[in-house]
């Protein structure tokens, strides 16, 4: 009888699995099979593949806006936004997670308080500060508006990856700590030698997260950007959209290839560390 109660639950968890993989996987696999498809296509409730292939598609949604720019900014928002986040996250968390200062326990609730906050609040003070307050300091003509450090810096930095790879460096074993310590390494060695390769998996995981994040991120970079020089892939699919109407589907469905691939293939090469990333600090805290 626990032999059936136990093919009934993976059964049913098998259901599941199947059933989430359906909801995420359809819409892109209807998107890269709709980026080949003509708009009389697409709009037909009976069509659900290519009477043929429209393979200018692609060159179309490339040059009805200038892709390649929006590329090289997403580029660069992404490598350095994510890298930001990365560092500052390794560094607060080994400060939390190894050192001793007064007030630590308070701070750290504090960066986890922060996690409450949604990002859309400080919307408003953070283009204040990149504006007013920025111009103020660096004069008259200056200010960071629609600039790779305007739309960077106020996300530099993030509470849940201080949090998350500070459980990951608290569940390490003590005893190659303690070595490091006999051994004369300070802070700086131990935390580059001893920490981050046994700590790799939370590393690399909280770093495709941050990756993910920063090349989708849509609202900031739309209201500090100005001009198309500076506007990454998220925005540039907007004015895609703009540019093509509903009048071809196809090449908006394209466009939005363009912008996810990206995102699937780092993906496919770093998936093996996720798991073991998210559950590093799950048996300690």
């Amino acid at each position: 009888m626990d032999s059936n109660k136990l093919s009934v639950g993976k059964i049913g968890g098998y259901v599941m699995m199947l059933l989430v993989a359906l909801i995420i996987g359809v819409p892109l696999v209807w998107m890269l099979i709709g980026s080949l498809m003509s708009t009389r296509d697409i709009l037909n409730p009976n069509q659900w593949l290519p009477t043929t292939p429209v393979w200018d598609n692609y060159p179309d949604a490339w040059n009805s806006v200038p892709f390649a720019r929006f590329f090289l900014n997403s580029i660069i928002i992404t490598v350095f936004g994510a890298g930001s986040k990365v560092v500052l996250g390794v560094l607060c968390a080994y400060a939390f997670a190894f050192l001793k200062f007064p007030g630590k326990n308070i701070l750290f609730l504090v960066v986890l308080a922060s996690l409450m906050v949604p990002s859309q609040v400080v919307i408003i003070p953070n283009y204040q500060f990149m504006s007013t307050t920025i111009r103020n300091i660096l004069g008259t003509e200056g200010n960071w508006v629609n600039t790779y450090q305007g739309i960077i810096l106020p996300s530099a930095a993030t509470a849940f990856g201080t949090f998350l790879m500070r459980q990951g460096f608290m569940g390490l074993p003590k005893d190659v700590l303690d070595a490091a310590k006999v051994d004369g390494a300070g802070h700086i060695r131990t935390m580059w030698q001893v920490i981050l390769p046994m700590a790799k998996p939370i590393v690399v995981t909280f770093g495709l997260i941050a990756v993910v994040g920063e090349w989708n991120e849509y609202l900031w970079p739309l209201i500090i950007t100005n001009t198309d020089n500076m506007r990454p892939v998220t925005v540039g699919l907007r004015l895609l959209n703009d540019a093509e109407g509903n009048n071809n589907w196809g090449v908006i469905m394209a466009g939005t290839a363009l912008v996810v691939m990206p995102m699937l293939i780092v993906y496919t090469f770093l998936q093996r560390f996720i798991i073991d990333g998210l559950t590093a600090g799950a048996t300690k805290g």
